[in-house]
């Protein structure tokens, strides 16, 4: 049998009724795609966002890390030159209290006493700062002992007396403290 036999065999109103039945099938299936498109889309942009967000993370991180070191390479070249100062502004200070007192007038003295506020002020500004250590409990990180020594004024453990004067920067020792604690 021919179509079109067929198509004469059916109504009219049957045929257009199958018709938009197969329209709306194919709208349906049509919607269905574009759906699924939507879904695989919103998922990609999801992964999209993800990598985006971890790779600006991972920006941020090597940048802190970038800055840490830096800091960390300024204060090694600080705690370098300070080392290295340190010796003379000992020699400073030992020539200062050990000057008589017929010297300790001169204004030559003076100027001497200068050089050595001004070796502190560079220090200082270096944020170096002196680690106290007389009256403090003894501390293998910041002092270092030379012995220990009876004492009727302080406790065991705790620092007598400091022979040479420790130095920090920040939480780096640049030098720990020479003393001698109590037994």
């Amino acid at each position: 049998m021919s179509e079109e036999k067929l198509n004469e065999d059916i109504p009219a109103e049957e045929t257009d009724a199958v018709e938009e039945e197969l329209e709306v099938e194919a709208e349906a299936v049509e919607e269905l795609s574009i759906e699924e498109q939507l879904v695989e889309a919103k998922e990609e942009a999801a992964k999209n966002m993800d990598s985006f967000l971890r790779a600006q993370a991972e920006l941020s991180n090597a940048r802190k890390r970038f800055e840490k070191q830096q800091l960390q390479v300024y204060t090694n070249a600080n705690a370098d030159l300070v080392t290295k100062l340190l010796p003379a502004l000992d020699d400073f200070g030992r020539a200062i209290e050990n000057v008589p007192d017929t010297i300790h007038e001169d204004s030559w003295f003076e100027g001497i006493e200068l050089v050595q506020r001004k070796l502190l002020g560079i220090l200082e500004s270096l944020n170096v700062k002196e680690i106290e250590a007389v009256g403090q409990p003894f501390d293998p990180n910041f002092h270092d002992a030379l012995a220990q020594e009876p004492s009727e004024e302080y406790q065991s453990g705790i620092v007598t007396r400091e022979m040479i004067k420790g130095y920090q920067i920040g939480d780096k020792v640049v030098r720990a403290s020479l003393v001698f604690v109590a037994e």
